[in-house]
């Protein structure tokens, strides 16, 4: 531990339930004296003192960080990276962490994420990538189904569809690229081949051409149970994935994560924070990227980090200092589940103002990440957005983990709500299978 570091002001920027188990972490390090977070939510405030700053208002964040005096100030969102939050913070003199405008470019445009991964050889899906429709239409119309189009830009996580007629991809190109429906995100698409195989994902430290992996975790996408539906930002997240070896982990460290840090410094875009793998592993054991995002992932830090036995300000503030190389992490034997909690509607338009009963009961075993949440000054929980909360169970193995998730989730109440049953399921059936 870095005694001097004792009583370090951190600011935290975002207001879902990444920023809260960011915040929930910070606050559970010794060398850590006060969590602030820009602007926070309802369950946030329970932890830290929140800030009415909007995440796109960089100059008012850097006059209140500097004004605070504020040691560190953590970036949650894609959004405020991609606009180039970090760039304004360290003009300013701030410590940040977070890759600067250049290199949060990985997960801003996938054209360049995949132009990069080409370029250096790094294992992704056969794509082609196109600014024009009518070309991208004829490309589709030649091209073995199913097809995964992908928009360009950030997309809050939903500018993904796997086609799986012609009409279908005919439909969703005409929506993103004409129709403008992720606006100027949609201006160009990837079109990829569709990737068979089990996803991962892997939360990275990243500082230059040093890396640092966390444990592995596994998302679902699909807003219904079985993979069904439409995409969402990710409707829960387990960690460990038992049914991958460690020899699969060091294979995604050695030819994905370590080969893109090193191509973003020799593209002068040197990555300085929490680099996010999305992965495929095919049958045959191979990973592939699917995606890269430039910050901790929404829900997998939720599932990741109550596993992290290194003090999270440390590797933060190493990062910051590009002393990351000074690090090892450690990480607790036990297993983590989140289900994520959605309001009505979601993820097209949500119903907000329901009432939310059962949280008391409900935090007693499990921890609670605020997401979409907004508290009357009687006390009252109501929904403030469309995935509402993160409930995480702890256990000795996933299952245990599961059943503590589930049996929280079915304390907790209001109208429409929405959650997937079968987190980690996936883990169960081939762990079970591989016996």
């Amino acid at each position: 531990m870095y005694m001097e570091h004792i009583g370090k002001k951190v600011l935290v920027v975002g207001s879902g339930g990444r920023e809260h188990a960011l915040v929930w972490a910070l606050c559970n390090s010794p060398q850590v004296g006060q969590v602030l977070c820009a602007p926070g939510n309802a369950g946030i405030a329970e932890l830290a003192e929140c800030v009415p700053l909007a995440v796109n208002d960089y100059e008012g964040i850097a006059k209140y960080a500097a004004e605070q005096a504020i040691d560190l100030v953590v970036i949650g969102p894609d959004d405020p990276l991609a606009g180039g939050i970090v760039d304004v913070l360290k003009a300013h003199g701030l410590r940040v962490f977070g890759p600067d405008r250049k290199a949060a470019e990985i997960e801003g445009s996938k054209v360049f994420m995949k132009h990069l991964l080409c370029k250096y050889g790094i294992p992704t899906a056969a794509y082609a990538a196109f600014d024009d429709f009518n070309e991208a239409l004829a490309y589709i119309e030649k091209h073995t189904l199913p097809v995964v189009i992908k928009a360009d830009g950030l997309a809050a996580g939903k500018g993904v569809v796997i086609a799986q007629t012609h009409e279908e991809a005919a439909h969703v190109l005409q929506e993103v690229m004409v129709d403008s429906k992720f606006g100027a995100s949609g201006s160009k698409v990837v079109i990829e081949e569709f990737m068979q195989g089990e996803e991962m994902s892997i939360l990275a430290f990243v500082d230059g051409e040093t890396v640092r992996l966390c444990e592995p975790a596994q998302d679902h996408k699909p807003i219904f149970d079985g993979d069904c539906g439409p995409n969402t930002g990710g409707m829960g997240t387990y960690s460990p994935l038992p049914q991958f070896s460690s020899s699969v982990i060091e294979k995604v460290r050695r030819t994905i994560i370590e080969p893109t840090a090193k191509a973003m410094v020799s593209e002068g875009r040197s990555f300085h924070g929490l680099l996010f793998a999305g992965l495929m592993i095919t049958p045959e054991g191979e990973p592939k990227v699917i995606e890269f995002n430039a910050r901790f992932g929404d829900p997998e830090t939720q599932s990741v980090l109550p596993r992290m036995k290194t003090d999270l300000f440390e590797v933060l503030w190493a990062v910051s200092e590009g002393k990351l190389h000074d690090i090892e992490l450690e990480w607790h034997d036990h297993a983590a589940v989140c289900v994520i909690v959605a309001a009505a509607g979601y993820p097209g338009e949500v119903s907000k103002g329901d009432v939310i009963t059962g949280l008391d009961a409900a935090s007693v075993n499990v921890l609670l990440f605020h997401a979409g949440t907004s508290r009357d000054e009687d006390g009252t929980w109501r929904t403030a957005g469309g995935r509402v909360l993160g409930v995480v169970g702890i256990g000795d193995h996933v299952a245990a983990a599961k059943a503590k998730a589930y049996e929280a989730v079915r304390l907790i109440q209001f109208n429409g709500m929405q959650y997937r049953n079968d987190i980690s399921a996936k883990s169960e059936r081939l762990v079970e299978h591989s016996k």
